[in-house]
């Protein structure tokens, strides 16, 4: 998931709608790292993401299909191929690399870079500008990202090529996003859309899985509960509070809020998995805060 730049109606009234709603997203948001290490003790990443896709565009199919417009096979077809960006490419991207144990919070962090690759990607293909303020913190940001990264690979046992799939798979859904940025087709409801993508996604994992031994779930609780997780609080409870904080508070703000994603990740990662922390990854998160803090403000 990314910010997508939607036009703000006002501010929330009450002092702690923002904080709460703020904090609700933080979590939700860093759930979707978590959930896939927790569901990955039980399955393999293209099974899990098979069925949490394909139950996230059952359940929103009923409800694209009876609200909002028709949904007609041109705009449709035009979703599909974000759908294959956003859902297979990106999604399945990061979670390869979870499964490669590459730090689950670096990964988040890595993951949640795509606004400021929008930003770099935009002057070149939308000749979009960006200020010197804006190249120096994309530039910070980055530089933070290689200090988590060179200590990560010092503490775990992921291979080189991990690291990359991480990074291709962000760049690769920032181009699908620069490349959908005036395209009237695909100006399709949220919910019209995810289902769309889901179920787009559902496809290709599904492929994927039969390709490995098959597209059974493992009948455990523990799939279950992953499952549960990543349908109910990664994506449905996510992309609530993400829309509906974009239509209450400034775009500004829901992006700091995501930027909180990684840390908090990091921290439920070592909780729950044991997963190493050091000092040098923290001083390169606070780093790649300050970057992007710096090429967003204002």
């Amino acid at each position: 998931m990314t910010v997508f730049s939607l036009t703000s109606i006002a501010t929330p009234r009450s002092p702690l709608l923002l904080p709460v709603m703020a904090a609700l997203l933080v979590v939700s948001w860093s759930s979707g790292f978590v959930g896939i290490r927790y569901a990955n003790e039980q399955a393999s990443v293209s099974l899990l993401l098979f069925w949490r896709t394909l139950l996230s565009g059952i359940i929103l199919l009923p409800f694209a299909l009876a609200f909002g417009p028709k949904m007609r096979l041109r705009a449709v077809l035009s979703q599909v191929w974000f759908g294959v960006m956003a859902v297979f490419v990106y999604l399945g991207g990061f979670a390869l690399a979870i499964e490669q144990r590459i730090p689950t919070g670096l990964v988040a962090l890595i993951s949640d870079l795509v606004p400021l690759a929008i930003a770099a990607m935009a002057q070149p293909l939308l000749g979009e500008r960006l200020t010197a303020r804006q190249w120096l913190g994309t530039a910070i940001a980055v530089s933070g990202v290689l200090m988590v990264s060179f200590d990560s690979l010092s503490l775990g046992t992921a291979p080189f090529w991990a690291y990359g799939v991480t990074v291709g798979s962000m760049l690769a859904f920032a181009l699908a996003s620069v490349l959908r940025r005036g395209r009237v087709s695909l100006h399709m409801p949220v919910h019209q859309s995810l289902c769309v993508h889901t179920l787009t996604g559902a496809v290709l994992f599904g492929v994927c899985a039969m390709a490995q031994g098959g597209i059974a779930p493992p009948m455990t609780r523990e799939f279950a509960i992953g499952m549960a997780w990543l349908v109910l609080v990664a994506t449905f409870a996510c992309y609530s509070v993400y829309y509906t904080m974009l239509r209450l508070c400034p775009v500004a703000k829901v992006s700091a809020a995501i930027y909180l994603s990684p840390p908090v990740t990091m921290i439920w990662s070592w909780m729950l998995f044991s997963e190493p922390l050091s000092v040098a990854m923290f001083v390169g998160l606070a780093v790649t805060l300050g970057g992007v803090w710096l090429t967003s403000r204002g």
